[in-house]
């Protein structure tokens, strides 16, 4: 079946971030996120996932253990399990990535409280 944001389940998170699930099974997770100027998840990590963020529109941070990556549209950047990370769209226009998991981080997502 052929997916888009216009046919996949789709969920807000953050504050008023947008999230489009292209695939969702136990071993891949694909979805399509949007963030407006100004927003970020929660420093967290992953057990057991590795994920890879790929710039579509604009550009976004990638904080990664402590460190600082700025991430433009058509790069990408990924993250190893066990690291802690979030994303941020420290800009003045909204940042529309992929965001791809293997395997889904679905029950593998722990947020660090600072």
């Amino acid at each position: 079946m052929i997916q888009s944001k216009n046919n996949s389940e789709y969920y807000t998170w953050g504050n008023a971030c947008d999230s489009w699930v292209l695939e969702d099974s136990e071993g891949l997770s694909v979805k399509q996120e949007k963030m407006p100027a100004g927003t970020a998840e929660k420093l967290h990590f992953h057990e057991l996932a590795k994920q890879v963020f790929y710039i579509l529109e604009g550009e976004a941070v990638l904080y990664i253990n402590s460190e600082k990556f700025l991430v433009r549209k058509g790069e990408s950047i990924s993250v190893r399990p066990k690291s802690e990370h979030f994303i941020a769209n420290e800009s003045h226009k909204a940042v529309e990535f992929l965001v791809i998991s293997s395997p889904s981080t679905t029950h593998d997502r722990i947020e660090i409280k600072k």
